[in-house]
């Protein structure tokens, strides 16, 4: 068997390298962290900090084996096309059309965000005005050009960053010189004075797993924007390596500033943590300051859900997964027709949120929570699959080899499995292992229904042809 080729595409390659590492931890760092963690809290303790250690240090290693395999092949389909070369057809299909589905439901309850913060400045607006005024933005901005998606971007992650560092900063001050509470630290005793550091025991922090390595889903929009990167072979690495320990930093200095200053048991009971670290230094119109900044968190991930999930359909197109008008470009060179379908289905998930009652809408909800899954299992797989096709010599050219393969590739592995255990064993999560199943068998059945399973016989890298 010849060596898997990949789809042509025409896309701009626009995006730079800060471009590309303000993307990464735009989609990782969403609006749950401003809000607080406060379930995943409840859980863990003041040991959360450990389980999102041990979740990042999971997705690292998945971003390493898909940065391997972007380095070599910076194509916009990112996994789904590197499923489609080392996997087959089926393979690629599925994991194209899963992760589509997986933005198009986080960007519904992203949209539904915004009509919910904009409400606290005008509260007799009707919800869906806002809401359908974001999604008609970002999909203007989107269907503009790459580059205009890119720098929208990278304001939005910086604004996110910006306040995460700020009340980092002041509750470190807090902490330690007792800024804004009269000049009398307030130390770290909350950390263990509250049933200890791991309160709930082994048990609470492996029960937070589940919520921790959902707050990383968006860190492999990285490879999705390959694609359309200036420098591929420079920004793709780089961006992996920094975002990693940035938004390590984000997430473990907010919780441990967080659970420093207020007794992790109390935590979500008196509003967003930040709102109090700002109010307590004397920043009155704290609430409508992160009002806005969560606003913003909201639209930032509508945006990047647009782009993704134009660049799957895009890819699928090419892979004759999908229709082929999806594969048309603009005058900007971006899929502007996958991009439009995508808008269009989102303006159906914001009408089916106020039509839906919540048990039905967390049922779709869970089909998320096991695609992210899905994903980061495939691309462990894939990036094994294409080492073993390697000769000794392609090996020792890697430009960005995956670390301590294969054994970093199985450990995350297990890990992965080991959250849908733990999923499964949740009464409140437990249903995302059934539904998720559900989705796969769905998509399998239209493959076949579609006949396109005589179409790849050919072999598994048929439709590349």
């Amino acid at each position: 068997m010849g060596k898997p080729t990949m789809q042509s595409e025409n896309l701009e390659r626009s995006l730079q390298e800060r471009h590309i590492q303000l993307i990464a931890i735009g989609g990782a760092i969403g609006v749950g962290l401003f809000l607080g963690a406060n379930e995943a809290i409840r859980s863990a303790g003041p040991a959360l900090i450990f389980s999102y250690l041990i979740g990042g240090l999971i997705i690292f290693t998945v971003m390493r084996a898909l940065g391997e395999i972007a380095v070599a092949h910076p194509v916009s389909g990112s996994f789904s096309a590197y499923a489609n070369m080392y996997l087959g057809p089926m393979m690629g299909y599925i994991t194209g059309w899963t992760y589509w589905f997986l933005w198009v439901i986080t960007c519904m309850a992203e949209i539904t965000a915004v009509g919910v913060y904009t409400n606290y400045w005008f509260p007799s607006l009707p919800q869906w005005i806002p809401a359908l005024g974001a999604l008609v933005c970002m999909t203007l901005v989107n269907l503009a050009a790459v580059k205009a998606y890119g720098e929208f971007e990278f304001w939005f992650a910086l604004l996110k960053i910006v306040t995460i560092l700020a009340m980092i900063g002041m509750g470190l001050l807090m902490i330690v010189a007792g800024i804004g509470r009269g000049g009398e630290a307030a130390g770290i005793s909350n950390l263990w004075a509250h049933g200890g550091f791991m309160p709930n025991g082994i048990g609470g922090v492996l029960k937070a797993m589940g919520i921790v390595m959902f707050a990383y889903v968006g860190t492999e929009l990285i490879g999705v924007t390959a694609g359309e990167a200036a420098d591929p072979q420079k920004s793709i690495p780089s961006a992996i390596d920094k975002v990693f320990w940035r938004i390590l930093i984000f997430y473990i200095g907010t919780l441990f500033v967080t659970m420093a200053l207020f007794p992790w048991d109390e935590i979500g009971t008196k509003g967003s943590p930040f709102v109090l670290v700002f109010q307590d230094l004397g920043i009155t119109k704290a609430a409508g300051i992160i009002n806005f900044v969560v606003l913003t968190a909201a639209l930032s991930s509508c945006n990047s859900g647009i782009f993704s999930t134009g660049r799957m359909l895009y890819s699928q197109a090419l892979q004759h997964r999908g229709p082929k008008l999806f594969a048309r470009l603009n005058a900007g060179r971006v899929p502007s027709w996958a991009i439009v379908f995508s808008a269009v289905c989102l303006l159906l998930g914001v009408l089916l949120n106020y039509i839906l009652p919540d048990d039905v809408f967390i049922l779709v909800t869970s089909v998320a929570a096991f695609a992210a899954l899905w994903i980061w299992g495939t691309i462990l797989v894939v990036q094994m699959k294409s080492r073993k096709g390697m000769t000794p010599a392609e090996r020792k050219s890697l430009l960005y080899p995956m670390p301590f393969y294969p054994l970093s590739n199985w450990i995350a592995m297990a890990c992965l499995i080991g959250v849908v255990v733990i999923l499964a064993c949740d009464p409140k999560a437990y249903v995302a292992v059934i539904v998720g199943p559900v989705w796969l068998i769905f998509l399998v059945a239209v493959y076949y229904l579609k006949g396109w399973h005589k179409e790849d016989r050919g072999g598994p890298h048929s439709s590349d042809r």
